[in-house]
């Protein structure tokens, strides 16, 4: 039989020797990441790298992670967190009133209206069945665009205007497969065929379409209440009236479609539209008149207060310049993330990446997928933040922020890829 204290001393040497390897590894992957980021493509730009232990909140790799960075798309992971905190398991998609035998609607920033991908009618379907209809759409502090977005994206599929009652996705559907087909079908007068870059006049809806063009298009409308009320009746087939007041009744919620499924797409597609409107529904919980500035105050002061380097948080998409988030307090927010939804639902939600991008389908048969995270670019940055699984089962969490290079973005995806597989096999 052994001594106590031979047991003891058993013990801690098991334990000294194990607290060594764990330190040398450590600084073995300290080092690997540090060459890493002495990488020929880093140079004269700006970049941070932060990985954490997501069980143990043990920070094993910090550069530059309290500095600035322009986030561009990572800044969904916010927007993310805030419906997260905020939103239903039903999407809120109007809030009505009955008065004088009258139904009064106002639109609560719901994007999944008859949208292109998520395609929701709960709402129509619900209006349908409905008598005499007045619709109260002054109830948003929002301008169409985001503070700090470039005017010149005015026709670009990425940046549709933000309103309160979103149809179709803010955009039109073009496509030239046998004849001209326009969704919705009301602007089918408002499309022509011309052989130029342009896909729509600046300030009107008169769009256009190339004779050779093989793919999809979605262009942004600008969006106006008399067009939201044509656009209503032509669905419902039958007389909206406008109004620019509510009248003193209670408000009640009318329920869409499940608010994970709209996360996912937004997060899987990147989708700025969804974003900046998920941001106006979560407002909308907070207060009858929607505004983006309005939830993320809210959040700063409530759920993300205890941020170490509180960001300049200004629109929902990352589209905006103006954002400025440390990779530090991204690694909060997706702690936080991890902390508070259950693994099997938050990998569903946030898309797997490659060296290649954001993917659906994972490529290396070799390997099992290892990184769940959300990109952002913007012209001369690209970000990576998220999850990461290492051979051994472990979770680290990420941010892996880089600004201000003038090498192709391929290269800094590379990198980023190669310095996190590094990780995912030795950590």
């Amino acid at each position: 039989m052994h001594h106590p204290h031979f047991q003891k001393f058993k013990f801690l040497t098991i334990m000294s020797v194990a607290g060594f390897f764990l330190l040398f590894g450590c600084s073995s992957v300290r080092k690997t990441l540090n060459h890493q980021l002495q990488n020929n493509t880093f140079e004269n730009s700006f970049h941070g790298l932060v990985v954490m232990d997501a069980k143990t909140q043990k920070t094993i790799y910090a550069y530059n992670a309290d500095r600035y960075f322009t986030p561009a798309s990572n800044t969904k992971i916010a927007t993310f967190y805030a419906s997260i905190k905020l939103l239903p398991k039903n999407i809120p998609t109007l809030k009505y009133g009955v008065y004088n035998d009258t139904l009064y609607i106002e639109g609560v920033g719901d994007p999944s209206w008859l949208h292109p991908r998520l395609a929701d009618s709960t709402a129509i379907q619900w209006l349908k069945k409905q008598g005499t209809l007045v619709v109260h759409l002054q109830n948003s502090q929002e301008s169409r665009y985001g503070p700090g977005w470039a005017w010149e994206d005015y026709d670009a599929y990425f940046s549709p205007e933000k309103s309160t009652l979103p149809l179709y996705g803010n955009v039109v559907t073009l496509s030239h497969a046998n004849g001209i087909h326009v969704s919705p079908p009301y602007f089918m007068d408002k499309v022509e065929t011309r052989d130029t870059t342009l896909r729509r006049d600046e300030l009107q809806n008169h769009f256009y379409i190339s004779s050779t063009e093989q793919d999809t298009l979605q262009v942004p409308f600008m969006t106006s209440d008399s067009l939201t009320k044509d656009l209503i009746e032509s669905e419902l087939q039958k007389k909206v009236v406008l109004t620019d007041h509510f009248p003193p009744v209670e408000k009640q919620v009318l329920y869409g479609m499940e608010t994970d499924s709209i996360y996912k797409d937004m997060l899987f597609e990147s989708d700025n539209f969804l974003a900046e409107q998920l941001l106006m529904v979560a407002s909308s919980t907070l207060s009858d008149t929607l505004g983006t500035k309005k939830v993320i105050a809210h959040m700063l002061e409530n759920h993300l207060s205890d941020l170490e380097q509180p960001p300049r948080w200004v629109d929902g998409s990352g589209l905006s310049r103006y954002n400025l988030f440390t990779p530090k307090s991204f690694i909060q927010i997706l702690q936080k993330l991890y902390n508070e939804v259950p693994e099997e639902r938050l990998f569903v939600l946030f898309p797997m990446w490659d060296a290649s991008g954001t993917i659906k389908t994972w490529g290396d048969p070799l390997t099992e997928p290892f990184i769940f995270a959300k990109s952002g670019s913007l012209g001369n940055n690209y970000n990576l933040s998220g999850y990461l699984k290492t051979k051994s089962g472990k979770w680290l969490i990420f941010s892996f922020m880089n600004n201000h290079f003038k090498v192709n973005t391929s290269q800094i995806r590379n990198t980023i890829y190669s310095t996190l597989k590094e990780l995912h096999d030795h950590y």
